[in-house]
């Protein structure tokens, strides 16, 4: 079967495949041009569906069929008449068989087992056998046999995600657009979402529409997450999975991420998955590809600094740069040290002003269990035995494209926040403002270095030194991501640098206040004393 052939969406000129055009929201046919609408593609897939379950209905009574329901957990289970099931795998409490009458919790589509349960075993005890120092490892070895295959509920998701994303310290929520070729949601609240997603990607390659015969010799467990409560869990897994790049792009941990996949087509499947869960223990080996996935015994932490301590240390640091700096111009110890800690108390008020714009940052703890994975090796199966594939399958989806506002219209753009250049031009600006009264004078004598009066600039430096780090903070980091550079992304795909176009009201507003300031007393008075002194700031510099 091709891949992704259940899934795709048709022109409904021609009946070819249709793909996404993320930049346009709707899909287009490659072979005659046509263009199918999202809400289109959605009603395609549902009167596929209702066929394909009425067909289902009228086989459920060719088979003998007894299900299992779990008191503890809630977890039911569909096995053949003579399967000896009567604990429950999931968390080991007594289950109550009965017959198994057939409704609409069996999904349509199914990709079948590669793997033997011999072969998962294997699987298993190879991972155990490589990491040896894992305390994991030690206690999976002997239960490695325990394993069990399972036909396990999930929803394929293919279509649109839309998503507002931003830095959670603060700047602006941008639009995000992307695209799920066919990931998978899990239907199951007994079992760890994270744990199962470690042993993802399934080749949907293999995808086919559904049948009984699919249940000889293995176990089904049907689905008890639907609804909001799925669509919820599909929007969780379109931000995990768009999470890293996200973070890429916005160069940060901290990130919000609001995905919602409603536009998308579901369609619910069974995937083979071999399972094992004793106590604390818990790993699942992918039924077709071998990879395996192991849940860490322990909780790992990852701490979000709250918005306060963010400001004591970027005050300590302003602190020590002030420190070494005089040291550097040859500063007593004793009174730089007296200095700075007047300093301190400066930058600390300032920095924690500068911050109080991202209030929402608090102190709190991530937990989580880490996952141990088998890695990327997939295998098939030749001449009877498995054999390691030399293809990598990944899991699919689209790059994500942002959207910015830009000449009065929403456009594909790519942002960009603290890039090199513009580190260093922000640092290089800082430099020139600091040492300004220095190259002026420079120019003034001749560039004759030795005759440079460092003192003479004294006055300078007390008040810039202060002021040049607290600039840094504020447009340099925290306000950097209120202004993104922005590059439009054109049909070819090029990209060209967006600048806002500028305001006459505003210029003419700033021509006015220059003026104002330079000839309208009182405030006229103390510009010119200014510049007045910068001069002289400069002179003293210059010839001593």
């Amino acid at each position: 079967m091709a891949d992704n052939h259940i899934t795709d969406i048709h022109c409904p000129v021609c009946g070819a495949a249709a793909e996404f055009d993320i930049r346009q929201q709707q899909y287009l046919c490659g072979y005659c041009g046509s263009k199918v609408q999202i809400g289109e593609a959605i009603r395609e897939k549902q009167g596929f569906r209702a066929v394909n379950s009425a067909r289902l209905k009228q086989e459920a009574g060719n088979y003998a069929m007894f299900s299992a329901s779990c008191s503890r957990c809630g977890a039911n289970v569909i096995f053949e008449e003579n399967e000896a099931l009567s604990t429950c795998p999931f968390c080991g409490q007594s289950l109550v068989r009965k017959k198994y009458l057939h409704s609409n919790s069996l999904p349509e589509f199914v990709i079948p087992f590669r793997l033997t349960r011999e072969e998962a075993e294997e699987m298993l005890r190879d991972w155990c056998r490589k990491n040896p120092r894992k305390r994991e490892a030690k206690r999976l070895l002997p239960l490695a046999g325990e394993i069990k295959g399972f036909y396990l509920p999930y929803e394929l998701i293919r279509g649109p995600v839309h998503m507002q994303a931003g830095r959670m310290d603060g700047g602006s929520l941008y639009r995000c657009e992307g695209f799920l070729t066919g990931e998978f949601v899990n239907r199951s609240s007994q079992l760890d979402n994270l744990l199962l997603d470690g042993m993802e990607p399934f080749d949907t390659a293999d995808l086919q529409e559904f049948d009984f015969a699919f249940l000889a010799g293995q176990r089904v467990k049907t689905p008890d997450v639907g609804g909001k409560d799925l669509l919820a869990r599909s929007c969780r897994e379109a931000e995990t999975l768009y999470g890293p790049a996200i973070r890429k792009t916005f160069q940060t941990r901290a990130v919000s991420v609001k995905a919602d996949v409603s536009s998308a087509v579901s369609l619910p499947v069974l995937l083979p998955v071999y399972y094992i869960a004793k106590g604390n223990i818990q790993a699942a080996v992918n039924g077709q590809t071998g990879k395996v996935s192991v849940r860490a015994e322990k909780d790992s932490h990852f701490i979000f600094l709250p918005w306060w301590l963010k400001a004591i240390l970027a005050a300590l640091i302003f602190c020590g740069v002030f420190l070494g700096a005089a040291h550097l111009l040859g500063a007593e110890m004793g009174p730089a040290l007296t200095i700075t800690g007047a300093l301190a108390v400066l930058y600390l008020i300032v920095t924690l002003c500068a911050y109080s714009d991202t209030t929402r940052n608090r102190l709190f703890v991530a937990s989580g269990r880490q996952i141990y994975s088998s890695g990327e090796q997939n295998f098939r199966r030749e001449n009877g035995f498995l054999v390691p594939s030399e293809s990598v399958l990944r899991r699919k989806k689209a790059e994500p494209v942002f959207f910015y506002k830009a000449d009065g219209k929403e456009q594909p753009v790519t942002l960009k926040f603290a890039t090199p250049a513009r580190t260093l031009r922000m640092c290089l600006l800082a430099l020139a403002v600091l040492f300004l009264p220095v190259i002026i004078a420079l120019f003034l004598n001749g560039f004759d270095f030795e005759g440079i009066h460092l003192p003479g600039s004294a006055v300078w430096f007390c008040i810039m030194v202060p002021v040049v780090p607290i600039y840094l903070l504020k447009f340099g980091v925290l306000d950097l991501y209120k202004r993104p550079l922005v590059y439009i992304t054109k049909e070819n795909g090029r990209q060209k640098r967006w600048r806002k176009k500028p305001d006459p009201g505003n210029i003419r507003y700033v021509l006015i206040s220059v003026l104002r300031a330079l000839f309208i007393p009182p405030v006229s008075l103390a510009v010119w004393f200014g510049i007045i002194s910068f001069c002289v700031i400069c002179y003293l510099t210059a010839f001593g």
